[in-house]
């Protein structure tokens, strides 16, 4: 009897099932439960803590019993906890960090929203010697290519190669060199706190208050219903990570005094995009009218449609290119990483952008829905044409 060969179509079949199953708990994601108190509190200085994940960490420190500072500009809101003590300073700014001197001691010193290598060594600076930890929130966009699946954190670094001084540079140049400059950063926090620091390199992260949209968009337009634009072929690698995982994980790694470098994305097992997107319609009332239609990326590129921004998460394959979305966490998964189920993220996702302005909910940087019914109609035509 010949054996079967596996098209797209049950690819997908099969996404559909596994994305239904990855809406519902199971071991090894994280359970919504009441927030335990740790076995000791300490004293955490966050540097940010106002951004989209430093109010996540905040309100996790406190609810465990620690006690938190933050340093920042003063200049965003977010509703933190009424013990947060607020020490302000413009890390841009000459001596911006004089808040942050003097004979104070921090068990721990989280610094969230740094690109900026002057911006850690100056916090070096003023904290050497006042803190037992350093924790340095980077980005898995310190590695420059992606040509092997699964690479750990030894994988080779991005090198800054530019003709100024990095420490000198503008925050317009600082934006073009987002991935060198963070290398350089992890080696200012490891100069200043040596045998003292966690370097934690994020994946996408996602979830509510991220205001980028580059996952709020599929729940949005999921749960708007009726013909969804699904891109490539829904082979294509998934890894993202809901800012809460992160943050109760970092503090964890607080607590523990766990020092090293970790990729922190997710999920334990790999994700498709065909499992996502599926995963997050079994998030929504099962009478809800959907349809996927998958558009090759080829078409897609053809027409001028961008990937991770326009339509977020997915990107154009491309050479050399095997080990994007495809990050090895195994490390972390070592030192207690869990995940919430993707329901949970979708959902809570989905209700927080409901609190938005109506401008940002319009969410203008991703594909508009004109723009989506012109390219699924380009799509058929070319379908029918042969």
């Amino acid at each position: 009897m010949m054996k079967r060969t596996r098209t797209r179509r049950d690819f997908v079949k099969t996404a559909a099932a596994a994305g239904a199953a990855l809406a519902m708990p199971r071991a090894g994601w994280a359970e919504e439960r009441p927030v335990e108190k740790a076995d000791a509190p300490l004293k955490i200085l966050i540097l940010g803590g106002t951004g989209f994940t430093g109010p996540h960490q905040v309100n996790y420190a406190v609810s465990r019993g620690h006690t938190v500072t933050v340093f920042n500009r003063g200049q965003r809101t977010a509703e933190l906890p009424r013990s947060v003590e607020y020490l302000r300073g413009d890390r841009n700014a000459a001596d911006g960090v004089a808040a942050l001197r003097g004979n104070r001691t921090w068990d721990v010193v989280i610094d969230i929203p740094t690109t900026n290598p002057k911006w850690v060594r100056d916090a070096g600076q003023a904290l050497q010697g006042r803190a037992r930890q350093y924790i340095f929130i980077s980005t898995i966009s310190v590695y420059p290519t992606y040509p092997t699946a699964w690479a750990d954190e030894t994988a080779e670094l991005a090198k800054y190669t530019g003709e100024k001084d990095p420490f000198t540079l503008t925050p317009e140049e600082i934006g073009r060199l987002y991935g060198p400059l963070k290398v350089l950063s992890e080696q200012e926090a490891e100069k200043w706190f040596p045998g003292k620091t966690t370097v934690i390199r994020p994946g996408l992260i996602v979830g509510p208050g991220d205001t980028s949209d580059r996952f709020t968009y599929w729940p949005v337009r999921i749960a708007r219903g009726g013909e969804v634009l699904a891109p490539g072929d829904g082979t294509e690698p998934v890894q993202i990570i809901d800012a809460r995982d992160l943050s109760e994980w970092i503090i964890k790694m607080a607590e523990t005094n766990t020092t090293g470098i970790y990729n922190a994305t997710g999920p334990r097992s790999p994700l498709s995009m065909a499992e996502l997107l599926y995963g997050i319609r079994a998030a929504m009332p099962g009478d809800l009218d959907v349809k996927f239609t998958w558009v090759p990326s080829a078409f897609l590129v053809e027409n001028r449609v961008q990937g991770w921004r326009q339509l977020p998460i997915w990107t154009a394959p491309r050479a050399n290119n095997e080990g994007w979305s495809r990050a090895g966490i195994q490390r972390a998964l070592a030192k207690g990483l869990t995940f919430r189920p993707l329901a949970v993220t979708a959902k809570d996702t989905l209700e927080w952008h409901k609190t938005r302005t109506e401008a940002l909910r319009a969410m203008p940087v991703t594909l508009q829905p004109a723009r989506e019914s012109e390219v699924l109609a380009a799509w058929k035509a070319k379908s029918a044409a042969g």
